[in-house]
């Protein structure tokens, strides 16, 4: 069974799922029409010219693109992923935090400009990056991304819930761009994982200032989100990669349903995403389409994201075109303009407004 992104458990606890896919390095060449556009001095020109990736860069406040139109989209804008780590080979800058070690970084570098050769192309001009474990609370390298190329990143940040006042980082970080907050259960009981004071502030924060509460989670953590939803219906909240449903290689209908439940809660949003560790796992991924169609009957498209999960969607023979493809070439019956609330409006109106 392939890992599916970073499987955290918490800082300083590497979780794997059974079978953990092993990853080799990412190739960087960029397309012709790609570097055409690089060499036209294009918004991203900067971005691929800029050699300094790994050097601590300074914080300073990113303000993403507000550009919006009535529907929620954002004018002439590409596609958006919804969620890639980035990480960068520099651990003297960028320590990584206890129980990581380097070896674990695979591939050893996947820095913004290594992103962008494979986001560009496929015509993606704004990315969601997710605090990588490998540096626990520590949100710094991926803040200093954002900082250093505003309007193309928006951020979901990892803080410490158990801290003295985890409302007052949170509002810390959305002044430099932070959008949402990975959560996940670590090693609290399923139905309990949610019910600490500092989880029970971080939700009322996000509701008080539309921050996202963004989950990675199995199945079987799905009911106690949704009775968290219920006692918080103003916070915006996230499901990460479909809840994992099909990683074992089976698309379980107590599992659908679980996740279709949430869809009564209006703030609540699915990540379309993952696709090389769920279902057969295999590109084209058509096998993925009977749930997404599920999804969307039971969500609407105007509360579903596309996103990669990179760098692992592009590990081995998979590529990142193979994944936008599952939504913009093979999910038949539905209008350009709910394709286009998958690909862009979405994520948009959640991380990027």
């Amino acid at each position: 069974m392939p890992h599916i992104e970073d499987n955290e458990k918490g800082p300083g606890t590497f979780f794997q799922s059974p079978g953990r896919l092993s990853r080799r390095a990412l190739m960087c060449a960029g397309s012709t029409g790609f570097l055409a556009a690089v060499a036209a001095g294009g918004p991203l020109s900067g971005i691929l010219r800029a050699s300094e990736d790994s050097k601590p860069m300074n914080q300073s406040s990113n303000q993403p693109n507000t550009e919006k139109l009535p529907n929620g989209g954002a004018e002439d804008q590409g596609y958006i992923d919804a969620h890639v780590h980035v990480w960068t080979p520099d651990t003297k800058h960028y320590p990584l935090t206890a129980g990581y070690r380097r070896e674990q970084m695979q591939p050893p570098s996947f820095e913004p400009s290594e992103l962008l050769r494979h986001a560009t192309p496929c015509g993606v001009d704004r990315i969601v990056l997710i605090q990588m474990s490998f540096y626990g609370f520590d949100n710094r390298y991926m803040l200093d991304s954002m900082a250093k190329h505003p309007g193309v990143f928006s951020g979901v940040a990892v803080i410490d819930d158990g801290a003295k006042d985890p409302a007052a980082e949170m509002r810390r970080l959305k002044g430099l761009g932070v959008r949402g907050f990975r959560i996940y259960p670590r090693n609290m009981p399923v139905d309990r994982w949610l019910d600490g004071q500092g989880m029970k502030a971080m939700w009322k924060c996000g509701a008080a200032e539309k921050l996202a509460m963004c989950h990675l989670v199995n199945p079987v953590e799905l009911p106690a989100i949704d009775q968290m939803c219920a006692r918080n219906p103003d916070t915006p909240v996230v499901i990460d990669h479909f809840a994992r449903i099909g990683i074992d290689g089976k698309i379980h209908e107590k599992d659908v349903r679980n996740l279709v439940r949430l869809a009564r809660h209006e703030q609540t949003h699915v990540k379309l995403s993952a696709f090389y560790a769920l279902g057969k796992k295999k590109p084209p991924y058509k096998d993925m389409l009977p749930l997404i169609r599920r999804l969307i009957d039971a969500f609407g498209p105007q509360r579903l994201m596309w996103a990669t999960d990179c760098p692992f969607q592009v590990a081995g023979d998979q590529t990142y075109e193979q994944s936008l493809a599952v939504i913009r070439d093979h999910l038949d019956g539905i209008s350009d303009e709910d394709r286009d609330w998958i690909l862009r409006r979405t994520a948009a109106k959640v991380f990027f407004g």
